[in-house]
């Protein structure tokens, strides 16, 4: 316990008790000159390589078997020669020495090319030893894989270009949709304008403020030799039959309220005065109390006559 103390109080941490070399050793180092200043890091020696040019050859020889060329097929050539690029008066990469590793299609050509050249070369040697190089009609090989296995292999690729058309159809249906939505809005937007616009015209007819009834044709977007023309042929047939009954018992319509008002003319118009019906003297008899005397009532063989008159 007193040394974790003695520890504690003097700073030491369970990483410098760790440590690899304590500080006399350190102090001795130093005095010896082997330490640095600076940070010392331990440095590796470099691995040696071995270059044993007759040892590889001497295991060359161990495992090279003299097989004939038709069992080994191996070919070593340089590329075909590019017939594009010398159709373009252009040099190939090859010629030029600057194949970059870099350059995708540029390694691919000239691998492509080497390939090509290989095939030149074999075809002929191949054909020379009469071995066939091409596949008979009737020929039958194993597949690698078996029928069952290319059948899930269809139906996964099946559902998966199903899937795909699927979500076309979802996408072009959603297209159609805010489409069709947008024309309904449109619609709806055109028909209020129009109703508010046959609502405006009709507050300016009732006011008075005009006195045309084109909104009542309906179809405002009509040329106005084609209005006028509507309108002639309707003034040319006339009102139907059970306009004219309502305009012969009701009247022609026109303006209804105001219409007792008295004016200026009415009343300076004297014309229809009469002074004795003004005044209670003529027209109507009246008794002694200034009361209408009533209907004096026939007597009864006046009204037995009467009834035999009317049967």
């Amino acid at each position: 316990m007193e040394a974790v103390e003695d520890d504690s109080q003097l700073g030491l941490s369970s990483e410098e008790e760790d440590s690899e070399l304590s500080d006399g050793e350190l102090q001795v180092a130093f005095a010896k000159g082997l330490l640095k200043p600076g940070l010392n890091v331990a440095q590796q020696e470099p691995k040696a390589t071995v270059n044993k040019p007759e040892g590889l050859k001497q295991c060359l020889m161990e495992f090279q078997r003299n097989l004939p060329w038709v069992e080994r097929l191996d070919l070593s050539n340089s590329p075909a020669a590019d017939i594009v690029a010398k159709a373009e008066g252009a040099l190939a990469a090859q010629d030029t020495a600057e194949i970059s590793a870099e350059d995708d299609f540029q390694r691919e050509m000239y691998f492509y090319r080497q390939a090509q050249a290989a095939v030149l070369e074999a075809l002929p040697r191949l054909k020379k030893l009469k071995i066939a190089t091409k596949r008979p009609e009737d020929y039958f090989a194993e597949m690698a894989k078996t029928d069952q296995h290319m059948q899930k292999i269809r139906k996964k690729l099946i559902m998966k270009q199903m899937a795909m058309e699927k979500s076309e159809k979802a996408k072009a249906l959603r297209e159609q949709r805010k489409y069709g939505k947008k024309v309904q809005i449109e619609v709806l937007q055109k028909r209020q304008k129009e109703k508010k616009a046959m609502m405006s015209a009709v507050k300016k007819y009732q006011k008075g403020m005009t006195d045309k009834l084109d909104f009542l044709d309906g179809d405002q977007g009509k040329g106005k030799n084609e209005t006028r023309t509507t309108k002639a042929a309707m003034n040319k047939k006339g009102p139907n039959a059970k306009r004219k009954f309502k305009d012969q018992k009701f009247g022609f319509g026109g303006k209804k309220r105001g219409s007792k008002w008295n004016t200026k003319e009415s009343h300076n118009d004297m014309s229809g005065f009469k002074a004795k019906v003004a005044h209670g003297k003529g027209g109507k008899k009246f008794g002694k109390g200034g009361k209408q005397k009533p209907n004096k009532r026939p007597g009864k063989d006046t009204r037995r006559k009467m009834k035999s008159r009317s049967r």
